[in-house]
């Protein structure tokens, strides 16, 4: 019988079975943030279990709250960086060098398709795009995996989403996986894992499959997973050069973990998006969704651009075009947090940041602050975001506070509005 794509992983990484659906994984990569991991180094500590499994294998970063912002981000930021150092761990990436951790650690080529990863984060689901199997774990599975290079998971059911159709203009990925969550709901995919497929998929630039992958924990699945093909091997080719000889060759050894044509799936949704418009949430939950036609003229305070779900270059690019020659509503207050180092480098030079500051913009060091309100962009009890991030869940950037989930493009339209608008508005100017 044909394997699916996590089927396939876990074959290949098996350590043990304690139960009939109970899979324990060898982890090819460890990655850990200044929020969670700290609680499970604190712990290893206390257990006299103070060590690694294997220094090359875990990835560190200071992203949520960076510079920190008061004596307790401080000192978690202090315990991952004294853990780091004590551990020979060197890929660890403090103030200057850090980045939100889903665009960093790809930009940095240390996800490769059939890899294992696990991370004290629910957005991890983002490395999926490569074709590795990542999922957010808590602290008890990230301090095994720390310690011994293991996790245990359920036998990975797999959904199969079969997208179909052009994407119209001013429509983008973040309104395809929108309105997929908007599909199946919150719990459609919980305990499973999504397997994008089609043509649509196939079209779309790692960028834009990171951008499918990391919402698929909003419908509630473990991991989302898109098959690895030419794209995937050209966005890797400056990091496994030295592996393979040619492209060609590294296509042919990552389609081992291409599903097969027989794959069991528990469930397979078509999904034509031609017909697709702009979407954007309301209430909240993320999978309240509708065309932002349905909403046009929702009032808004604030518009924040960046997160692990649209603060890549890509991303930024699309909101410039939509601002330039254009200034933001005086009652909005405009924030963009270019992901990483390497992004707001390139927007520098390629004049996306000047674009963004003559509209109005305040441009942030990349970190995560604002999408979980911890910094960079908190609401006040009662404000409205229009934002690109990943969550809606009442509090979520900032205790009273709303936000709705939307496209770089409409996020940038609702800024020149002071509302909320589609981006189709600004697409000829």
């Amino acid at each position: 019988m044909g394997k699916t794509i996590a089927e396939k992983i876990f074959d290949a990484h098996l350590v043990d079975r304690p139960t009939l659906d109970r899979y324990v994984l060898r982890l090819d990569a460890v990655f850990c943030h200044e929020i969670t991991t700290p609680m499970a180094i604190n712990d290893l500590v206390v257990r006299g279990k103070d060590r690694v499994f294997d220094a090359s294998r875990i990835k560190a970063v200071i992203d949520h709250v960076t510079p920190a912002k008061d004596g307790k981000t401080a000192t978690q930021g202090l315990i991952l960086r004294q853990w780091a150092r004590r551990h020979g761990i060197r890929d660890f990436f403090d103030i200057g060098r850090n980045g939100v951790c889903h665009a960093l650690f790809p930009e940095k080529g240390f996800v490769r398709p059939g890899y294992t990863i696990i991370m004290g984060d629910s957005h991890t689901c983002t490395h999926g795009a490569f074709g590795a199997f990542a999922a957010g774990v808590g602290t008890t599975d990230l301090e095994v995996g720390i310690l011994k290079g293991v996790c245990a998971f359920r036998f990975p059911a797999t959904m199969r989403i079969e997208v179909t159709g052009t994407l119209q203009p001013g429509v983008f990925p973040k309104d395809v996986i929108l309105s997929i969550i908007g599909r199946i709901g919150v719990n459609g995919a919980t305990d499973r894992v999504i397997e994008f497929h089609g043509p649509t998929v196939a079209a779309m630039s790692m960028e834009e499959r990171m951008t499918l992958c990391n919402m698929a924990i909003e419908a509630g699945a473990t991991c989302g997973i898109c098959p690895p093909d030419r794209v995937t091997v050209d966005y890797l080719w400056p990091f496994i050069q030295d592996e393979f000889d040619s492209p060609e060759a590294a296509l042919a050894a990552y389609a081992r973990f291409a599903p097969d044509p027989d794959a069991t799936y528990e469930q397979t949704i078509a999904h034509d998006i031609s017909d697709l418009a702009p979407q954007v949430t309301f209430g909240y939950r993320p999978d309240n969704v509708k065309p932002v036609s349905e909403m046009a003229g929702a009032p808004i305070d604030q518009v924040y651009i960046g997160s692990c779900t649209n603060g890549r270059i890509e991303d930024l690019r699309i909101a410039a075009r939509v601002l330039q020659g254009h200034t933001i509503d005086p009652a909005v207050r405009g924030i963009v947090s270019p992901a990483t180092p390497q992004i707001f480098a390139q927007a520098l030079r390629e004049g996306i940041i000047d674009i963004f500051m003559a509209a109005g913009f305040c441009v942030t060091n990349p970190t995560c602050g604002a999408c979980l309100g911890m910094s960079n962009g908190v609401l006040a009890e009662g404000e409205v975001c229009a934002a690109t991030t990943n969550r809606n869940f009442s509090g979520r950037m900032g205790k009273g506070g709303m936000v709705h989930l939307m496209s770089p493009a409409t996020a940038a339209a609702s800024a020149i509005a002071g509302k909320i608008v589609n981006s189709k508005l600004y697409e000829s100017s």
